[in-house]
């Protein structure tokens, strides 16, 4: 609920809507309201009402008014798009407004309040059903009639609130659709057959406006309508798991976890078996993790690559699907959070003949985004690019790509061997996680290549303390290592919420730690964030990276051949000019792009040695 889009209406508001009897809102009073309002000139409103005739007559007038793309006559000029009026005029009728969010509505227990056909022929949906009311959404205000129907039936407290036709229409079929997809798969054991599927085949997503009679259809619809709303919510990552009585499914969203679906057991089984059979998987073995990938489409026709992963836990089998969007294949350098400083380090390191480069970072951290990002840079027609991974993580037409084959004994430092006689100028290893590995990453840089691969240390500077950890020696780190970035991704603020304020007491110190020993002063502004219907009341859309770069120099080279501990190297690299994390997240804090208690919370303290 949005209380504060109803908290003011004109004085007028509720008299108004009392004294009118059952209708449906006409064109022409919305018109003159928005006129009253100062929203819209009377032009524009003459504009619109002679090219009424264009529309279905059974078209809802908000939706006519905001095809029209009228901005509105106080600054800043915005467009009056179909939420902004739907909001405007809830707040006008004296309505609670309600923005569909369809991750937070328990879709099972709303279409039980009433029948899909009463729904549609009244234009309604209920959206929240809790022990004392009924929460129902509707875009026609003077249509109260079946209030006084419900309310014998539902013998609750029906509470009316006014939200946006167009998904008020969509989220009906939807809803519905899924219920009744749900309450079958539950009640029928799906027989599946065994299928070969290519590695790259691509699933075409069922129509979610469709209605299913086949028993299998229903898992096929509830699997379609998973994706396609995370998706359309931007999530990363897609749980299901199993528990002992029902299933959840969340979605990791900007880094955070949130749980937005229960569902009954056996039909968290029957998705369960469907996406490994989509994803190559056996779907019998229920007793080994095992691994796969899928490759689909969004509802607006984009291609995305899942990465499935499964885990058996005490309840049956729990399912990762990573979703990989090829688009960050072509992000700018910017747009992943890179200051000029930043590519200016990173760009020194890639374009070198030879050498290891080394990114660093926990897991979730950006660390393939970046490396995918640069190879494919690289990838020119000149260039051959190898890649040994575990696994694949997203399949790409300008690299020659192999994965990790444990059962055959093919492991990164074998992979690392195939690939250097297949004459390549730069590979990537996935990660190094032993010596061997490191050891072969040393001899391809040593003989003419360059080498890009990943680390799990808490910085750039342990990194190198890590390599002779796993027993590299020391000349040799000297002779190949290029340089080490380490990362993080933070939350990026939502630029339609987020408010500024002078920093107080206690923000002023935590920013003195943050940036010690520096003595960077803080901003004379700091960015909070709010919550708005923009941002799903998190404040925050999207991530961005903060980086550290360390390159190497004389003077760190011969710390390195003494075999310095790591106080000394993290000394030499700040004296290089190395940033560390929280000082770079510090910029972004003083740019007005993240807050302060994101970066604290992500980056990892700096060590004062």
């Amino acid at each position: 609920m949005n209380p504060a889009a109803a908290s003011a209406p004109l004085a007028q508001g509720a008299p108004l809507l009392q004294a009118q009897g059952e209708r449906k809102l006409t064109l022409d009073e919305i018109l003159d309201l928005l006129i009253q309002d100062g929203q819209i000139s009377k032009e524009d409103a003459k504009e619109v009402r002679a090219r009424r005739h264009e529309y279905k007559p059974s078209l809802h007038p908000l939706q006519i008014i905001a095809d029209r793309r009228l901005k509105t006559r106080q600054p800043p000029h915005s467009v009056l798009h179909l939420e902004a009026l739907t909001e405007w005029l809830a707040g006008r009728l004296g309505l609670d407004y309600l923005r569909i969010d369809p991750l937070k509505i328990n879709f099972s227990t709303v279409t039980e309040v009433m029948p899909a056909a009463y729904a549609g022929r009244l234009q309604v949906l209920p959206v929240e059903v809790t022990p004392q009311e009924v929460v129902i959404a509707s875009a026609e205000p003077y249509i109260r009639a079946w209030e006084d129907e419900l309310q014998p039936v539902l013998r609750k407290r029906i509470r009316r609130v006014f939200s946006n036709p167009v998904d008020i229409e969509r989220y009906q079929i939807e809803f519905y659709n899924l219920a009744r997809s749900v309450k079958k798969a539950a009640q029928t054991d799906v027989q599946r057959g065994s299928a070969i599927y290519n590695f790259e085949q691509l699933i075409e997503l069922s129509q979610t406006n469709r209605q299913f009679d086949a028993n299998e259809q229903h898992i096929v619809s509830i699997v379609d309508w998973l994706w396609q709303y995370a998706f359309a919510q931007r999530a990363s990552d897609i749980h299901v798991e199993p528990r002992r009585e029902f299933g959840v499914v969340r979605f990791r969203i900007d880094g955070v976890l949130h749980q937005v679906y229960q569902l009954p057991m056996s039909v968290i089984n029957a998705m369960t078996s469907r996406i490994k059979i989509l994803g190559r998987m056996d779907v019998v073995e229920k007793r080994r993790p095992q691994d796969g990938r899928v490759k689909t489409r969004t509802p607006e026709g984009n291609e995305v690559e899942l990465r499935l992963s499964t885990l058996p836990t005490a309840f049956g089998e729990k399912l990762v699907m990573r979703i990989f969007d090829p688009d960050v294949l072509v992000r700018s350098f910017s747009e992943m959070g890179f200051t000029d400083e930043d590519l200016s380090r990173w760009r020194h390191m890639t374009t070198q003949p030879n050498g290891i480069i080394l990114v660093t970072g926990p897991t979730g951290s950006g660390k393939t985004t970046t490396l995918y990002s640069t190879l494919k840079q690289l990838a020119t027609p000149e260039v051959n690019v190898c890649t040994i991974e575990d696994p694949i993580e997203m399949v790409e037409p300008a690299f020659n790509q192999m994965q990790v084959q444990a059962a055959i004994e093919l492991g990164f430092a074998d992979g690392v061997r195939a690939l250097m006689r297949q004459d390549p100028d730069i590979i990537m290893i996935g990660e190094i996680r032993d010596r061997e590995t490191a050891e072969m990453a040393i001899q391809a840089a040593l003989t003419g290549h360059l080498v890009l691969s990943t680390l799990h240390t808490n910085d750039a500077p342990t990194a190198i303390t890590r390599l002779q950890d796993l027993g590299v020696p020391s000349y040799l780190i000297n002779s190949t290592l290029l340089g080490v970035m380490a990362q993080r991704l933070v939350r990026t603020l939502c630029p339609h919420c987020k408010q500024a304020s002078e920093p107080s007491e206690e923000e002023v110190r935590s920013w003195a730690t943050m940036v010690a020993p520096f003595k960077v002063q803080p901003p004379r502004r700091l960015f909070h964030p709010v919550g708005c219907l923009e941002c799903r009341k998190t404040g925050y859309i999207g991530r961005m990276g903060i980086y550290e770069t360390l390159l190497m120099s004389p003077g760190m080279n011969r710390l390195i051949q003494t075999n310095a501990d790591l106080a000394p190297i993290r000394q030499q690299a700040m004296r290089d000019n190395m940033k560390p994390l929280r000082l770079s997240g510090a910029l972004k804090i003083a740019q007005g792009l993240t807050s302060l208690e994101e970066v604290v919370r992500v980056a990892p303290p700096a060590q004062e040695d």
